[in-house]
């Protein structure tokens, strides 16, 4: 559960998070300003940015600057390069990290529903990815992509078909631009998390006592959930030199459970309709 890179790894490195203000996200974050990076987060939320800023500059010493962005909007990418670079100078490595979900049956969901994560998930990772390589490519500067997508993304899994859809995009933009980009000097891979719970995240998902029901860490051959620093150290890897052979890949840290479980929320066939029909009045239309 400690750090596993040497101090210092990533000075004078600049890394961009998207929704780096907070969860996983946040917690990559600082351990990359521990090493030494300096650090680009955004979000649509201006006031949660800004405090997460704040509150890592002061827990690590570190610079992190703030830039407000929909990654559904190029021209709020293309700002956030623009505002990273008048800042540090350069950038040297984007982690895509955005995402939003919704646990439904999918005859239940409106097409809006369904393109409000597709387009977080899918089109926000390829406008970002799409807008850091060309300026990556303009200047004849390496770079590289780190995604985070699921294990989902290969098997599928009943319940958030849009976010299996949108990771599964993610994942073969990753493999395909690792090949093309390659020339570039610029590597993709990606992370397979499972379970690494985060403040909140489980609760919104499943309200009330089915968050209770839907204990991760029954599922996980392991037994237990995954702590925010074994990510951070495997995510500090893969956009580190240390890393330099790697290429298009994606690794699973999930303590085996997709091997064991297959489609992560395929078991919620077990849920009655009853209680879907409350989980819908609490989301919304």
């Amino acid at each position: 559960m400690e750090g596993m890179l040497k101090p210092g790894s990533f000075k004078d490195k600049t890394i961009i998070i998207t929704g780096g203000g907070t969860g996983l996200g946040r917690s990559m974050g600082k351990y990359l300003l521990e090493l030494g990076a300096n650090l680009v987060i955004t979000s649509r939320k201006k006031e949660v940015l800004d405090k997460a800023a704040a509150d890592l500059e002061r827990e690590t010493g570190g610079k992190v600057l703030a830039v407000a962005c929909d990654v559904r909007k190029y021209e709020e990418i293309q700002n956030v390069i623009n505002e990273t670079e008048n800042r540090f100078g350069k950038i040297d490595a984007v982690l895509n990290n955005a995402a939003g979900n919704f646990i439904s049956p999918t005859e239940r969901l409106s097409h809006r529903a369904f393109d409000i994560v597709v387009d977080i998930v899918l089109k926000g990772t390829y406008y970002t990815t799409l807008a850091a390589g060309k300026n990556w490519i303009a200047k004849k500067q390496p770079g590289i992509f780190l995604n985070i997508v699921t294990t989902y993304a290969w098997t599928g899994s009943g319940y958030v078909v849009p976010s299996a859809c949108a990771k599964a995009g993610v994942l073969a933009l990753t493999r395909s631009l690792a090949v093309e980009w390659a020339k570039y000097k610029i590597r993709s891979n990606a992370i397979a998390p499972g379970p690494f719970p985060t403040e909140g995240a489980w609760s919104r998902l499943l309200p009330g006592e089915l968050v209770k029901k839907f204990d991760p860490a029954q599922r996980i051959p392991l037994g237990r959930v995954g702590e925010h620093q074994e990510l951070a150290n495997l995510a500090a890897y893969l956009l580190s030199d240390y890393s330099a052979y790697v290429n298009g890949e994606v690794i699973t840290i999930d303590g085996g459970e997709w091997l064991k479980n297959g489609g992560e929320f395929s078991h919620l066939e077990m849920v009655p309709n009853e209680m879907w029909d409350m989980l819908e009045k609490m989301r919304g239309k």
